[in-house]
């Protein structure tokens, strides 16, 4: 078997999600999201084992353009990522009711198998293919199945579709480029160009706008926290849990190595700007009243910190950034589904309208609490790993840096922890709440276990990224 199996069950299930009709759509999508869970392990135990399980065939003769896979551990365990998110963002909508669940279901998997595509992509062009893809289902989740008034939503979605598409032409202008001077956009021809400085400073900037806007990295960041409010809850999940991760992913897998010279040419700018987003982020989580909008800028000062690791193009700063990028992927989903539970009860994400909650739902404030901890860094916590190799990275570039970065450790731990007492504490609402389902107990302990094992024993995911990101690193470092 094959990576492209793994594309083919997301593919084929988003088809058959669509055609068994709205009673089964649910749970025809949670079936293939979990058979393509099962298949990424068989994969990555075929991997472990030595086997070959990437993919190439020649697609398109002229120009010449290959589908072709690539299938080492930092790719594998981003696709871990999004098939084990998959499921989980599936079974948590099971408690809300969705019109349209065919349609709905169907848009969610082929996300899947476009997000999947790109982290696995291993030509320019079916790799800006696989991008562009991804932006379509989430575009109509957003914009159908979303929240508040419908024109404030058409325009934060159309903004986001607009802002997203024409920084992805900077993109695509660099690869048709890329491909005069290679005769191909195979990653390895890219990595094997000597272009000059001045073509590597363009061609960065053309990258950097598409991958700046996807994380999002100050000041590209406009779009994010509207559309994370106005999107429904499973959208924001896709949106904050893998596919901001794609731009985060492909600053290491194709930025850094294909214009090495450039990107230390500019390591100091980089850092500034991700540096200033974990900044700007908390404290303007700081002043929201909004659940969704709180956390959506706490994910910006995340993303911001993982952007500065991946930017120090060292071993400690890749690694933990690529650890960070997982672990926050696990947090972020857990996070915005406490704040879908509440909403399901409150029917209302202003902060000041909760309180309470604990004495009604000591269960629900027992995981959520837990979670919290894991979004602060607790030690023994997946997050907590994360941060202190890049906070570490940053160390070994300038001192300052660190302890800047490291104010989202502060920073969030103080408008997280206080989010939390104005919710869960205090007086209690007017409105009972009941405590937590077994469905919603089971998606919020399945991310919690995660967080904690891997928090205690990360040894598995670091294992399986080094070979990936030391041969990176080679390549950055081929120009001195």
């Amino acid at each position: 078997m094959n990576v492209s199996f793994i594309l083919l069950i997301l593919l084929i299930g988003a088809l058959a999600t669509y055609t068994v009709g709205d009673k089964l759509a649910s749970k025809v999508a949670l079936l293939f999201g979990l058979v393509s869970l099962g298949a990424s392990i068989v994969l990555l135990n075929q991997y472990n084992l030595g086997e070959n399980i990437g993919f190439i065939t020649e697609w398109i003769s002229k120009p010449t353009i290959y589908f072709a896979l690539k299938a080492d551990g930092l790719a594998l365990a981003m696709v871990l990522l999004t098939t084990a998110l998959t499921p989980i963002i599936i079974y948590s909508s099971f408690g809300t009711e969705v019109n349209n669940a065919k349609t709905f279901y169907a848009l969610i998997l082929f996300m899947a198998f476009a997000m999947a595509g790109t982290f696995l992509a291993a030509d320019g062009l079916l790799y800006y293919i696989f991008w562009e893809l991804s932006l379509l289902p989430i575009y109509f989740i957003a914009l159908v199945w979303g929240n508040g008034d419908a024109e404030e939503r058409k325009k934060a979605v159309v903004k986001f579709f607009i802002y997203t598409l024409a920084g992805s032409l900077f993109m695509l202008v660099g690869f048709a480029y890329l491909y005069q001077k290679a005769g191909s956009l195979l990653i390895e021809d890219l990595y094997e160009l000597n272009l000059s400085g001045a073509e590597q400073v363009w061609l960065f900037v053309g990258f950097f706008l598409a991958y700046a806007i996807k994380i999002p990295i100050i000041p590209f960041h406009t779009w994010q926290a509207n559309v994370y409010q106005k999107a429904p809850t499973v959208g924001t999940m896709l949106l904050s849990g893998i596919m901001l991760k794609m731009g985060l992913y492909s600053v290491i897998r194709w930025q850094l190595p294909i214009v090495p010279w450039a990107a230390k040419g500019h390591v100091t700018i980089m850092l500034v700007l991700g540096i200033a987003g974990v900044i700007y982020g908390s404290i303007v989580a700081l002043r929201q009243k909004d659940l969704k909008k709180l956390l959506a800028y706490s994910s910006l000062a995340h993303v911001g910190l993982i952007a500065a690791g991946a930017y120090t193009m060292t071993a400690d700063g890749i690694s933990g950034a690529v650890l960070q990028m997982i672990a926050h992927g696990f947090v972020v989903v857990g996070l915005f589904f406490i704040a879908e539970i509440i909403y399901r009860r409150y029917e209302t994400r202003v902060i000041a309208d909760m309180g309470g909650i604990r004495s009604q739902a000591p269960k629900f404030a027992s995981l959520f609490l837990l979670i919290v901890l894991a979004s602060v860094a607790l030690p023994t916590t997946f997050n907590f790993i994360g941060e202190f190799t890049v906070l570490y990275s940053l160390s070994q570039v300038n001192i300052v840096f660190a302890i800047l970065g490291g104010t989202t450790i502060i920073l969030g731990a103080y408008y997280m922890l206080k989010m939390y007492q104005s919710v869960m504490l205090g007086e209690t609402n007017t409105k009972p709440f009941a405590d937590i389902t077994i469905n919603e107990g089971i998606v919020l302990v399945v991310i919690i276990a995660v967080l904690f094992f891997f928090g205690l024993y990360p040894k598995p995911i670091i294992q399986l990224i080094a070979p990936s990101i030391e041969g990176i690193l080679n390549q950055i470092n081929r120009i001195k």
